[in-house]
């Protein structure tokens, strides 16, 4: 199963793809222009740099989702990588058109009064007063358009370029004595595999493969972050956290209340990777090729098909809304559903607001794991859903809050199917739960503590792969501790996870430990409320992007600042595990 992207344009030379390249390309220098122009800041002016914004952002929305899609399912396709390059220019004078409009707003005294005379504006309240806070964040009017032209042969092409080495290349291992070559993202998928041989076979063939990677792929990261080091300086942030925090809504005590109760959660998980060791048969740390080995004897050979009437029917019955969405992404093609040659590895969900369709990549392969994998991406497409009819301007809503819908889906669905669940599918059910927390909140504290180490040491040199190897293998044993085994843990995670490489988001992790604990503290509400929760699920999904993740986590009493909060959601995770060695009699 592929996705359909005619619904965006029948190809880059269509006549209808040609034609909205070149009405965006005048609309983005309008928007510019409009911006620097403005002699007053007006209630009409403002008007009208929302609508021309609007018009871009619908264009821009289209033109560069058709690019990316392609991209991300054909990695060697040299006219989508074309048409990627012609849109960062224009991209670029869309960035410009808001730094114009951000500055201007930056001296503006009686902007809540100019809100007031305008339903339109009212309606945009939250972005531009965002605006005008991050005026003292504007580069210099003298420098950015060079900055940002910089970036497309800086920061941009080293992203492209490691997505062109993941998506491309071939491993080669070997399967029940037969040499083959495979796609990495195929060779990632066998970690979910039943059989201790196949994972232990592709772990062993993925550390092979990198070396031949390394090079590049470090390239990438040192040029990623050093950009982003410079970025930082020019928009006059302290660090290059606070930059990805302004850009995430979300404030210091926030971020300082989740890893602290993450921290203290550790013990917990490697409780959780002991005791799978021992279910898999050794004691000791948990080996890295064993972190997603399939535990008890649920049922493992899912077709799309059973996926599909497996989520209507749970999800739908929490949301008929949900349901006819699921409907619709399998009938209309939404998704681009197996691993191939030149598709990228993982899964996500990309949102095309103007079409009010949510394009949804996996790389199913069969097991449960896939089917709920399949459940969050879905989520993602429900909080898109739930936002079309807000303005396309205010429809972005930051990181943390992203995974809301998401993690709520793959928690509905296991509760759901835990109700029914005999003692061996529970067992399974149980265990893929920890698997998945522990990935969203122990992986991804590694993950943070990489990242943080990799910045500040990029300050003053490039990092070698050697080096980058090094500074990982010790953020998992920070981390995981003695939950794995420490001769065998997996040094190149930093190649493995694209979220490094993201020249538009740095720290892309911390928001899906965020995400992973405030949607279970979401899903509590639900359990409380039951149905009459719903109409409040949908309006905190579509308020996503219109206030800060503080004030729209407390639009459901939700204080994100409060370490308690994030305990709670934790103690969740610890009472599956005590169930589950209850179960196993440890």
């Amino acid at each position: 199963m592929t996705w359909d992207l005619s619904k965006l344009y029948s190809g880059f030379d269509a006549p209808e793809y040609v034609h909205d390249i070149e009405t965006l390309k005048k609309t983005a220098e309008e928007a510019v222009s409009r911006a620097w122009e403005m002699e007053t800041v007006s209630v009409h002016a403002l008007e009208e740099a929302i609508r021309v914004s609007e018009r871009a952002a619908t264009l821009a929305t289209k033109a560069m989702s058709f690019a990316q899609l392609t991209l991300a399912a054909d990695a060697n396709c040299e006219p989508a990588m074309a048409a990627y390059a012609r849109l960062l220019p224009v991209m670029n004078w869309l960035e410009e058109a808001t730094s114009a409009l951000s500055a201007k707003l930056g001296s503006v005294a009686n902007l809540d009064e100019l809100i007031g005379q305008s339903d339109l504006l009212k309606a945009h309240a939250f972005l531009l007063r965002r605006l005008k806070e991050n005026a003292r964040h504007v580069i210099d009017p003298a420098l950015e358009p060079t900055v940002l032209r910089m970036q497309m042969t800086g920061g941009s092409a080293w992203e492209q370029l490691r997505d062109q080495l993941d998506g491309t290349h071939m491993v080669d291992i070997t399967l029940d004595g037969e040499a083959k070559s495979l796609p990495l993202s195929a060779v990632r998928g066998m970690a979910y595999s039943a059989d201790a041989a196949v994972r232990k076979a592709a772990y062993e063939a993925e550390l092979a493969a990198y070396p031949k990677l390394e090079i590049p792929m470090a390239a990438c990261l040192n040029g990623i972050k050093g950009e982003a080091l410079t970025l930082a300086e020019l928009r006059h942030y302290d660090s290059v956290l606070d930059m990805a925090l302004d850009g995430a809504n979300m404030d210091r005590a926030t971020l300082h209340a989740l890893l602290q109760a993450m921290e203290e959660s550790l013990p917990m998980f490697r409780r959780y990777f002991r005791l799978k060791a021992k279910l898999l048969g050794y004691d000791g740390g948990l080996k890295f090729y064993d972190l997603f080995a399939p535990v008890g004897k649920a049922k493992g050979d899912y077709t799309p098909e059973d996926a599909r009437e497996i989520l209507v029917r749970e999800l739908g019955a929490f949301s008929p809304r949900m349901a006819d969405m699921i409907n619709r992404a399998f009938d209309e093609r939404w998704i681009d559903m197996f691993p191939r040659e030149g598709k990228g590895g993982g899964a996500f969900c990309s949102g095309v607001h103007p079409l009010g369709i949510s394009y949804v990549l996996t790389n199913f392969d069969g097991n449960f794991g896939s089917v709920s994998t399949l459940a969050h991406e879905l989520g993602h497409a429900y909080h898109n859903e739930c936002m079309r009819d807000m303005p396309i301007l205010m429809a972005d809503y930051p990181m943390p809050l992203a995974e809301t819908a998401s993690i709520f889906n793959e928690t509905l669905l296991a509760q759901k199917i835990l109700e029914k669940a005999d003692r061996d599918t529970r067992i399974a059910l149980l265990e893929q739960q920890l698997s998945d927390a522990a990935q969203v909140i122990v992986d991804i504290m590694s993950r943070y503590l990489f990242e943080s180490e990799v910045v500040a040491r990029r300050a003053d040199s490039t990092l070698g792969a050697r080096e980058l190897c090094e500074i990982m293998l010790e953020a998992q044993k920070q981390t995981y501790g003695d939950g794995l085994d420490p001769e065998c843990l997996h040094p190149y995670m930093w190649a493995c996870k694209s979220h490094y490489y993201s020249t538009d988001v740095h720290f892309y992790n911390f928001p899906y430990a965020f995400g992973q604990l405030f949607a279970v503290g979401v899903y509590a509400l639900y359990e409380q409320k039951g149905a009459a929760f719903l109409p409040d699920y949908e309006k905190l999904l579509r308020s996503a992007g219109s206030g800060m993740v503080r004030d729209v986590a407390a639009s459901v009493g939700i204080d994100v600042a409060d370490v308690n909060f994030w305990r709670g959601s934790l103690k969740v995770f610890a009472d599956k595990l005590n169930e589950l060695e209850q179960l196993e009699g440890v």
